[in-house]
């Protein structure tokens, strides 16, 4: 007999052997054996017949495995059924220990537990009813909250409504969340919330209106500061940042209203205006003459002054409110880490807690439950009782007073500062503006005080624009613009002194008139200076006591024009020269007055400062002016067409000289003046007196020039006919004496020794050096002879002639050199 585990195929083996697998049932009883089609049928069923008795012999093989393992585990089997009473046995004993056991342990609970637990039990009943009560009396003070906002707004309390909505809508979704009876109320807190933002807007509209409007005699800074100080709250707590530009707006609108009133108030006085034909309130502000238009202007400046002072007053409470809501944020947020560090510190000990609470008989859920719910029940009381007009009730207990909407009372809790006005201002912790939206706001207030400043003088501006249409400003005197200037210069100085920062409008349109000012000033002098010019005869004129007194007290380190003394002026004599500091200088009228011209663009400087450089191009301009048009009208013989004169003689010559002289001695002290009023960066522009002081020596040294070129062409004519022959002296030499006489004559009272001195020194040089010329013609030479002789004493007669003329005395004139040396 074969062994049959030969015949097992290895898929019956298998570990997941599984008839469900197709891929296992296809193996084992293929398909095609039951294919009965085609032509194959026969051979097909004897397939599937085999395949049929395989398997039967494979269940026999089984069948036989089965009962030969059976018959090797017999005693096993037999042994299993021995053991199975004593088995039974055993749980029957085990049930009855079970039986017992639970008896005794229902027996330990009735004894020991069950009363304890339902004194817990009705201890929890009780806190859950508390819970309730407390919860119902909630909902009833949340109940009365559009009622009583409706009272606060009645009475302008926006900061308490606010404050009662916030804590209302807190209370809502944090404690009476899912109520069915409060399911609408957030939607209409959040509408009366919109409401009063519009009104906190109209409000603070009209209290800007009211501030910005009353009369600027009041002496009131800040009108209704409480008031003030709750609508800025208010704002601030609904994030309402623009309200600034609301004020912006009422400034420029008062800031017009202002200067109407200020104009319609000046016109109503002048009698000479008929309103009745002259409408327009612009047409009738140009009737009035300077003194009563600038009045108006005083006025105008005065009422403008008050009116920022007003605005930096208002803007200030407004700046603390802020700056008292940024301090409370961050001492807030120093509250805010100390608490979580306090938090930190209680979880660490939350270990220990609960297993104390095991260990007096608490369920450990109660623990945990009770970990959770207090702490939040003591924040949420806190952050109620720390906000204004929050309502101070609690969730937890039963014997607190009753919640009131109050806001009187809850105002006692809240963290409260002073504001420089002296009124208490209450921070709520639920503004929650950052750090930066508070310090841009405080800065646009800052920026808003110097918009203020702006906004006046920009309306100044129009207002002096507005009159100067017909040219009326470019048409005042020195004095009348001068004192315009210093008003708009004091009222520039009072408003940056006030808002901290200088505006430009007005001081470039000062600056702008100023340059007019300075161009008409500088035209009307060159234009008197060309026409003094035109008319000059270059003749000595005598000087008025009024110009001695003017170059005296520039002698006392003054430069500015003298006050007239009356009476005594009058009483003395004109001077023949002008004394200037121990000098006498001969002038002609025309210096006299370009000194006094000269003076006055300096007394201008100390008046404008702000035209000190335009003034400094200006005065040097006519410098200029002068020094040309005198060289065209005395050098250039152009007096002869213009004036009409004959000739232009040595004493007109020495005349301007001395002029310019004079001139040129008053340039340093005139550089002195400019240098001290100019800033360091525009020295450079004293540059100009450097160059004036150079063209007018190059002047006088033309003029000395020409003196000397006068009497060379003198000597050339009167020499060329020396004869050496008697008598002596010559006609020739008399004749030269005669001349050189008359020249000593003109200059000398005019031009001063030494310089008297020098140009005689030049002429003789230019004697000396014809004479020279004519004896080395003649061949005349020192040798002693009779012609010698004949010179010798024409010589001696001219100098003795010549040193006899006064300040000429000590004069060397060195007429050795005449001689041709020869053996």
């Amino acid at each position: 007999m074969y062994k049959k585990r030969h015949f097992r195929p290895k898929i019956f083996m298998k570990p997941d052997f599984a008839l469900d697998d197709s891929l296992t049932f296809n193996s084992v009883l293929p398909w095609s054996h039951f294919n009965t089609a085609g032509g194959k049928g026969n051979r097909d069923a004897a397939s599937s017949k085999l395949l049929q008795e395989k398997l039967s012999h494979y269940l026999d093989i089984v069948e036989v495995n089965i009962a030969h393992q059976i018959s090797l585990r017999s005693e096993a089997f037999f042994h299993a059924m021995t053991s199975q009473h004593e088995l039974q046995d055993y749980l029957k004993k085990t049930s009855q220990a079970v039986k017992m056991l639970r008896d005794k342990i229902a027996q330990i609970d009735k004894v020991m537990c069950e009363g304890s637990l339902h004194i817990l039990r009705l201890a929890l009943t009780r806190n859950n009813c508390v819970k309730v009560y407390n919860k119902l009396k909630l909902m009833a003070t949340v109940h009365q909250t559009q009622p009583t906002v409706q009272v606060l707004l009645s009475t302008s309390e926006f900061v308490g409504a606010l404050d009662l909505i916030a804590t209302t809508q807190e209370v809502l979704q944090q404690e009476l969340q899912g109520i069915h009876s409060f399911r609408h109320l957030g939607s209409q807190l959040c509408e009366l919330e919109k409401l009063i933002d519009k009104m906190m807007i109209a409000e603070f509209s009209t209290y800007s209106h009211s501030d910005l409007n009353r009369p600027l005699e009041d002496d009131c800074q800040v009108l209704e500061e409480e008031r003030l100080v709750s609508l800025v709250f208010g704002l601030l707590k609904q994030r309402k940042l623009n309200f600034l530009e609301i004020y912006g707006e009422k400034m420029i609108i008062t800031a017009k209203n202002i200067i109407k009133q200020c104009v319609i108030n000046k016109v109503s006085q002048i009698e000479e205006i008929d309103t009745d034909v002259v409408v327009k309130l612009a047409d009738q502000m140009r009737m009035l003459n300077f003194p009563q238009w600038f009045e108006l202007l005083k006025d105008i400046f005065s009422k403008f002054t008050i009116f920022l002072q007003r605005v930096k007053a208002t803007l200030n409470i407004i700046h603390s409110v802020v700056l008292s809501v940024l301090d409370k944020n961050q001492r807030t947020r120093e509250l805010e880490e100390i608490s979580q560090q306090k938090n930190a510190a209680k979880d660490n000990s939350l270990d220990t807690e609960v297993a104390y609470l095991i260990h007096e008989g608490m369920f450990i859920s109660d623990a945990f439950s009770e970990g959770e719910i207090t702490p939040v029940a003591v924040d949420t009381n806190s952050q109620r009782n720390a906000s204004p007009n929050s309502e101070p009730c609690s969730s937890d207990s039963v014997s607190e007073p009753e919640c009131t909407t109050d806001s009187s009372s809850s105002k006692e809790q809240t963290a409260s500062s002073a504001i420089p006005g002296g009124v208490d201002i209450l921070v709520s912790e639920d503004m929650r503006l950052t750090d930066s939206e508070l310090g841009k706001l405080a800065n646009n207030i800052q920026e808003l005080l110097y918009s203020a400043s702006d906004i006046c003088h920009d309306r100044a501006v129009k207002f002096l624009m507005s009159r100067a249409k017909d040219g009326f400003l470019e048409k005042l005197n020195s004095m009348e613009f001068i004192t315009l200037s210093r008003l708009m210069e004091t009222f520039i100085l009072d408003t940056e002194q006030i808002c901290g920062r200088k505006s430009m409008s007005l001081l470039g349109a000062l600056q702008s008139q100023a340059n007019k000012f300075v161009n008409r000033f500088h035209e009307e002098r060159k234009t008197k200076l060309s026409l003094l010019l035109d008319n000059e005869r270059w003749k000595q004129a005598d000087v008025p006591a009024e110009f001695q007194d003017l170059v005296d007290s520039i002698s006392d380190g003054k430069i500015a024009l003298p006050e007239k003394k009356s009476g005594a002026t009058e009483e003395r004599k004109p001077a023949e020269v002008l004394i200037v500091e121990g000098q006498q200088y001969a002038v002609v009228g025309t210096v006299l007055l370009l000194i006094r011209i000269i003076l006055e663009y300096c007394q201008c400087v100390d008046n404008i400062p702000s035209v000190t450089t335009d003034m400094l191009t200006r005065l040097s301009d006519l410098l200029k002016y002068f020094n040309s048009r005198s060289c065209q009208l005395v050098l250039g013989a152009g007096a002869l067409q213009v004036v009409g004169l004959k000739t232009i003689t040595t004493k007109n010559l020495a005349l301007s000289s001395r002029c310019l002289q004079l001139i040129v001695h008053y340039i340093p002290v005139i550089r002195a003046h400019f240098e001290a009023r100019l800033p360091p960066k525009q020295y450079s522009m004293l540059r100009h007196f450097d160059h004036i002081t150079k063209d007018y020596h190059d002047h006088i040294a033309e003029i000395s020039a020409k003196l000397v070129a006068i009497m060379d062409s003198l000597f050339d004519k009167l020499l060329s006919k020396y004869e050496v022959k008697a008598p002596v002296p010559s006609a020739c030499f008399r004749n030269i004496c005669k001349q050189m006489t008359k020249m000593h004559e003109a200059i000398f009272d005019l031009l001063p020794e030494e310089q008297t001195q020098m140009l005689f020194l030049r002429i003789n040089a230019s004697y000396k050096l014809h004479l020279k010329k004519q004896l080395s013609h003649l061949n005349v030479i020192n040798d002693g002879g009779p012609q010698n002789g004949l010179v010798t004493a024409d010589v001696a007669f001219y100098t003795g002639n010549l040193q006899a003329l006064k300040g000429l005395k000590d004069l060397d004139l060195n007429m050795a050199e005449i001689w041709e040396q020869k053996r």
